[in-house]
């Protein structure tokens, strides 16, 4: 997962949400939901476009023991803690941390870290509708729900709810659940359905960092409170 490619990417999709609005504005919102369908996807091919995180906040206790067995890595942007057995991908960074004969074991940890108000400097227009930091703007994507588009701004993040989810397995049986730990909070997208896990990790701490942390746990080797003990382990490094 590459920032720039991520970048490049969202902004293409803002530009063309600019574009289409003047075509939408006055069309009311079931064209603009139409559109929205006919160039992503529906809520029966997409369930995640029509999901929001369960109302219940989620307090996890970390275990110590287990924290005790992750390996802590460093990267040129963040800090982790990660479960022997998989490779850590940070931008074109990469760290493989198992023996030769798992050589083909493809577990992986895919990590990306955006600095406080990253996205606000790059689509400043959300400002106007509220969006003022970087925990604001997660949260407006994660709660973004195609059957709720009422304007352009709404589709917006429908449409970077797309962008932003990445292969979570089979969504119809995804959860989507919202959580803090200690200094930490966010949502996380995921499908626990063996021989894979999936883990769609949007972590923000208390000074306005974002992180990314996609895990795809093939042989199911984790559950969600060995996913919040990594997540507890974050930290950024500038």
């Amino acid at each position: 997962m590459k920032t720039k490619q991520l970048s490049k990417f969202i902004t293409s999709i803002l530009t063309l949400c600019l574009a289409i609005a003047f075509v939408i504005k006055f069309a009311g919102p079931n064209i603009l939901r139409q559109y929205i369908s006919y160039g992503i996807g529906e809520c029966k091919n997409i369930p995640i476009l029509c999901m929001q995180p369960d109302e219940k906040l989620f307090s996890p206790v970390i275990s110590p023991e287990y924290l005790a067995i992750l390996v802590p890595q460093k990267f040129p942007k963040m800090s982790i803690s990660a479960p022997k057995g998989f490779t850590l991908v940070q931008e074109l960074i990469k760290k493989v941390y198992y023996k030769k004969r798992h050589v083909f074991n493809q577990a992986t940890i895919y990590l990306l870290r955006q600095e406080p108000f990253a996205f606000i400097k790059l689509y400043p227009d959300v400002q106007k509708q509220g969006v003022k930091d970087n925990y604001e703007f997660i949260r407006r994507l994660m709660y973004a729900n195609l059957k709720n588009v009422e304007n352009i701004t709404d589709a917006f993040f429908v449409i970077m709810k797309s962008v932003f989810t990445p292969d979570i397995g089979n969504q119809s049986t995804a959860k989507m659940i919202r959580f803090t730990i200690n200094d930490k909070s966010g949502y996380i997208n995921y499908t626990m359905a063996k021989p894979v896990n999936y883990f769609d990790c949007n972590v923000l701490d208390a000074q306005g960092n974002f992180f990314k942390v996609y895990i795809k746990d093939t042989g199911a080797q984790l559950d969600l409170n060995k996913v919040y003990g990594i997540l507890s382990t974050i930290k950024p490094v500038d």
